[in-house]
């Protein structure tokens, strides 16, 4: 008699039938992603201070733009990007930092020197973002050290080589002396 209620949900469940599943999505995550920032109304080509319920969005949209944009791009927004305001270089430091290595240490000073003047609402995000940076060229750093020290330490190993084969030219020589001169006193004893 305990069966009833159980027969009876699995009938409605099998009776409901594909209604009770999630219906797929045939959108692609970029299609997902431009109907949100188009609904949204908060993507702008360039981010600003102004605080209209977009100021996150808007400069997070930019950072992911940086983040995929190729050279002709970041070339494109540095030239849109121009002038001294904070916001326009704080802009250009986002920009920057997704560009090659020599471009980072740019970004970086770009950041330290304008970050206090961003809305207190949006420094999080760009401290984040400086940091990251930061993280990125003590890697490259730690790196290229290595690198280095790998370089020196074969330099100093070849050297040392070299040493050891020249010493082991002399020891031979010696060697052959005293050959010569233990041969000398025994024809002479």
């Amino acid at each position: 008699m305990t069966l009833r209620p159980l027969v009876a949900c699995l009938l409605a469940i099998w009776l409901a039938g594909c209604e009770m599943l999630p219906r797929p999505s045939f959108e692609t995550s970029s299609d997902q992603a431009r109907v949100v920032t188009s609904s949204s109304g908060c993507q702008a080509e360039r981010p600003s201070f102004v605080d209209d319920g977009c100021l996150l969005d808007g400069w997070i949209g930019f950072g992911l733009a940086s983040q995929r944009g190729d050279r002709a791009w970041r070339n494109t927004m540095l030239k849109l990007l121009e002038g001294e305001a904070a916001e326009r270089r704080l802009a250009r430091a986002v920009a920057l930092s997704w560009g090659n290595q020599r471009q980072w240490k740019q970004a970086s000073e770009l950041f330290k020197a304008d970050l206090s003047a961003a809305p207190r609402s949006l420094q999080p995000l760009l401290r984040y973002w400086l940091n990251e940076l930061e993280r990125r060229r003590a890697m490259v750093g730690r790196l290229s050290a290595a690198q280095s020290s790998r370089a020196d330490s074969e330099a100093s190993r070849a050297a040392l080589e070299e040493e050891n084969a020249d010493l082991q030219k002399k020891l031979e020589a010696l060697t052959a002396i005293e050959q010569s001169i233990n041969m000398r006193k025994q024809i002479e004893d």
